[in-house]
């Protein structure tokens, strides 16, 4: 196995703090927003082999499995992060696989360049997401019941807002999700500001359910995704608790330290809450306009201590092993691709000792157990 070297990458939105506390290591003062873990060629973990992407392209059968090469490809299927959001992160969706493939297709012929500032999709993969906390974490995910968005709306004693009031009480709800968020995304930018704007100071003004939107707005002041974040569930994870976002749920990240996997792509759709490019159309073809319960998983625990976070997609699975000290190793071989991440304490895998932030990258098959007293997450593949 090799011990990985990963890369930071200092957004905006990320903490000044929290990477580095879990590191133990003196903050910069600049922010460290994600921690990057696998073989994404925009910034692949260095191993004493070289950047693991030209590790596994030297003989990805060998590294990845036979059974992961003829699912997947030659190449790793995810990229695991541990992310630090110190503020609110872009409202997005992202495509399902047909819907990916079909627009990279699309751009492509088109000629619209990969590095475009409003090209949507850089890839032909989806981007599938399971966000697990490690502190405290807040989000938003998925649209809450329209008529309890009316309400929270209808609190704000906005009489811009009285429009979408009345359409969120209009049947059926999936239409009524529809219009109000084209309606919030196509208008006119000055008199949507000042809607914003007094959406904000209300939002402060009430406290409570409208306190985060109040958060939301200070990040981004008079941007429309203020209004439709509203219409979304905000979600407030205990450590050891997790989202998974599939295609078409619009979600951000608003707070917290966590551990995030996905399937590997940059395919994301805006919403707001950005000044990055937002393709309307696009957007509203893509998104799911279904009301429900955001469905905060809790990892199941088997016989062997394993905990698993249990997701309706192939490219990733992420499970964690809670070690108490003085216990049994475990034997984590497994005939697929893993990296093992440390979170707390001290773990001893093979010949490496890790401390929260320290991973390895473990070829198929290859015999590996851990052992300590600690905290540590598996990320691999379904075959």
């Amino acid at each position: 196995m090799d011990r990985l070297d990963n890369t930071l990458r200092p957004y905006a939105w990320g903490s000044t703090t929290a990477i580095p506390r879990l590191l133990g290591a003196e903050p910069t003062g600049e922010p460290q927003a994600e921690m990057w873990m696998g073989a994404h060629p925009g910034a692949p973990s260095l191993t004493p082999r070289g950047p693991l992407t030209e590790v596994i392209d030297a003989d990805p059968e060998r590294e990845l499995g036979t059974e992961a090469v003829a699912r997947f490809g030659p190449r790793l299927p995810f990229l695991l992060k541990i992310l630090a959001a110190g503020a609110p992160l872009s409202l997005q969706v992202h495509p399902d696989l047909i819907q990916a493939k079909e627009g990279y297709e699309d751009e492509e012929r088109r000629g619209v360049p990969i590095d475009a500032p409003h090209r949507n999709y850089k890839d032909a993969n989806h981007k599938p997401e399971l966000i697990c906390a490690l502190t405290e974490f807040d989000g938003l995910c998925g649209f809450r019941a329209p008529l309890e968005a009316a309400g929270l709306l209808s609190a704000l004693e906005v009489d811009s807002l009285k429009p979408y009031v009345d359409l969120l009480h209009a049947h059926p709800e999936e239409a009524a999700l529809r219009e109000v968020l084209t309606a919030v995304l196509t208008a006119d930018p000055e008199l949507m500001a000042t809607t914003v704007t007094e959406a904000a100071a209300a939002c402060a003004r009430l406290g409570g359910a409208h306190a985060p939107y109040a958060g939301i707005a200070h990040h981004y002041p008079g941007d429309p995704g203020v209004i439709a974040a509203m219409l979304l569930n905000h979600v407030q994870l205990q450590p050891g608790e997790a989202l998974f976002l599939g295609a078409g749920v619009p979600h951000a990240y608003l707070n917290g330290l966590g551990v995030e996997i996905m399937a590997n792509s940059d395919n994301v759709l805006r919403c707001g809450l950005t000044p990055k490019h937002v393709d309307v159309p696009e957007l509203l073809r893509i998104v799911r306009f279904e009301a429900g319960d955001p469905g905060v998983l809790r990892p199941e625990a088997s016989p062997d201590g394993e905990e698993v976070y249990e997701t309706p997609i192939d490219e990733f699975r992420l499970s964690r092993y809670v070690l108490p000290a003085g216990g049994p190793a475990h034997d984590l071989t497994r005939r697929t691709p893993q990296i093992l991440l440390c979170t707390a304490g001290s773990v001893r895998t093979g010949d490496h000792s890790l401390v929260p932030g320290g991973s390895v990258f473990v070829p198929a098959g290859e015999k590996v157990e851990v052992s300590g007293s600690g905290t540590i997450f598996r990320a691999t593949v379904v075959v």
